[in-house]
This record gives C-alpha cells, structure tokens and sequence, in this order.
C-alpha cells in the first residue's frame, strides 16, 4: 500500500494534467507488447486488437526501450517528460537527461549481461543518447500514435467529471473519488501499490496524471518538486449500459449505493436498496459523504441519507 500523507498545505497543491504524457504511455505501451496482459477493465478488446496489429517487429521497431522496459515495476523516470509538446520533443528531451541521473536511474533495472546499449547510455554516451531519441521517436510513430486519438478521448472525458467533482465537491470530494480501491482517509492517500510505502507531500503537494495504458498507479518522485502520481483512467466496459460508467469511477457497488438514494434513505432502507448489509451501505455512505456526494443528518438513533447536488449531478451525467 502506499500511503500518500498531505500536510495543510499539499491539499492547496493538488494538480491534475490536462492529457496522459506522451512519453510514458509510449514506454508503457511497450510493456503491454512485451508482457501481454488483458489491460486496464473496458480496453481490453480495444488494446487486443492494437497488439495484434503493432506486435510483429517490436524488437526491432522499439530497440532500447525494450530494456528500459521490464514487465512489472517501475520505470526510468526520464521517461516522464511533462513539458514536452509532442512525442518527439520529448524524446529529446530524455536524450539530454543528465549522465548522474541516467545513471542512477538504469542502476535500478535488473542486470543484463547483453545490454551493451543501456551500460553506455548510463556513462552517457552520445551515440547512445542518439540512439535512444531515434528509438522512442520511431517506436511512438508506428506504434503510438495509431492509438493516441483514443487516448486522448478518454483522457478528455475523465478530466470532465474530475472538474465537476471539483468544482462541486472541492479537492477533498477529487481525492476520494479517483479511484476504484484508493481511499482518502485525511491526511492520506491510500493507494494499492507492489510495496509499502509512506510519501510525505512537504507542502509541495502532489500532481495527478492520467494513464490509459498504466496497469496501476505508478510514483515519479523528486524531493525539489510536486509528487508526480500516475493513475489508470477508469472506464466502464463496453458491454454495460451507459449508466454503468459512475461504476468505473466510484466503484460498481458504491455507484449503486449512491444510485439508490434519488430519494433519501436511512441505512437499512439503503442497504435493502442496493441489496448489501447495513453493515456495508452505512460504510459506503461514509466514503460517499466524505466525497461530498451525500449528506446524512441524525434524528437520535435514526440517521437519513440524501444526495448532495454534486450526487444529483453525478448520477444525472453518468
């Protein structure tokens, strides 16, 4: 679990990008290739047919970045390039990463006897500088960019229930509703991660950065700057309803808690409504509170639940 602890500032500090960065969908793309996996839930038809069309001639096409990518774990983080306008101006601006931070970037990946390329690159040398722009810029133009207006679909449709939620709910009500399994549970961030860790944001606060292609969160840290926070785009499959989108981002279960307050409710009538235990509803509707979603007001042991209009616009646009 990795535990994200804000401090009175961070929460001023919250950032999210306008778009996936191009560069790092482009290496998490190559690990889709390299290590097939069904993919983040409602792409997976999407991201099958791309692999089959794109994998033949990967070696060859992706070169050094198939040892910059390993199946599981993180990545270089000079394959974050935030400021870049277009793929290959990022892939410069990874080829002129300082020699001391391509070093000890590399040092973290497993060894590998045969990669001559990657031990150069760590020394910093220019052929291999070259070689690695020249790569990562022809692997994104054959292989990215057919699936780049997608990206930037589902990107464009998350970014406008996070402002609504922000807008309506204020950061707080964004943090608890990023993600499917993610709990905000003030001061932290709680978010499934491969080990356990605890981030302290230092009143630099934090920047989120959506993902179509990232299988989990993934963490680019710099202690002089915003914690950098990769999340997957959530998206509901594509052989559900329409309303089934709320699902992909609260969660199909607290979706349907929320749902079955159009009209107000105590706790066992919702847990009757959404046919789970009280035990259940009187937890989601904690979660949904603290989101801002719903508001509860107690009448001596009796408690009823009602949407917020952040609620209301929630389910009227999911």
């Amino acid at each position: 679990m990795l535990r994200i602890r804000f401090g009175p500032a961070d929460l001023a500090r919250v950032t999210v990008a306008t778009a996936p960065d191009v560069l790092l969908e482009t290496a998490l793309s190559v690990r889709h290739l390299v290590a097939p996996a069904p993919g983040p839930a409602g792409r997976r038809g999407e991201l099958a047919a791309w692999r089959r069309a794109v994998a033949p001639g990967l070696a060859a096409r992706a070169g050094v970045l198939t040892r910059l990518v390993r199946p599981t774990g993180g990545l270089p983080d000079f394959l974050y390039q935030p400021t870049a306008r277009d793929a290959a101006s990022a892939a410069e601006l990874a080829a002129r990463t300082p020699t001391p931070r391509l070093a000890a970037e590399l040092a973290v990946l497993p060894e590998d006897p045969t990669a001559s390329l990657t031990r150069d690159l760590a020394q910093g040398s220019p052929a291999a500088r070259r070689r690695l722009a020249e790569d990562l810029t022809r692997y994104h133009r054959s292989s990215v960019a057919p699936l780049w207006p997608a990206v930037l679909n589902a990107a464009a449709a998350d970014r406008a229930l996070r402002s609504e939620t922000l807008l309506r709910g204020g950061v707080e009500a964004l943090l608890a509703t990023l993600q499917p399994g993610w709990r905000w549970e003030p001061p932290d961030l709680l978010v499934p991660f491969g080990s356990s860790h605890t981030v302290e944001l230092c009143g630099r606060g934090l920047h989120l950065v959506p993902s179509y292609l990232a299988a989990g969160a993934l963490l680019v840290y710099d202690p002089s700057a915003p914690t950098v926070l990769v999340r997957p785009l959530p998206v509901a499959d594509r052989a559900v309803a329409p309303g089934d989108v709320l699902g992909a981002l609260l969660g199909r279960t607290r979706a349907q808690v929320l749902a079955s307050l159009s009209t107000p409710a105590g706790t066992t009538a919702l847990a009757e409504r959404a046919a789970v235990s009280p035990a259940t509803a009187s937890e989601h509707a904690s979660v949904l509170r603290a989101a801002g979603l719903i508001t509860t007001v107690r009448d001596g042991s009796r408690v009823l639940h009602a949407l917020t209009p952040l609620g209301e616009a929630l389910l009227a646009g999911g």
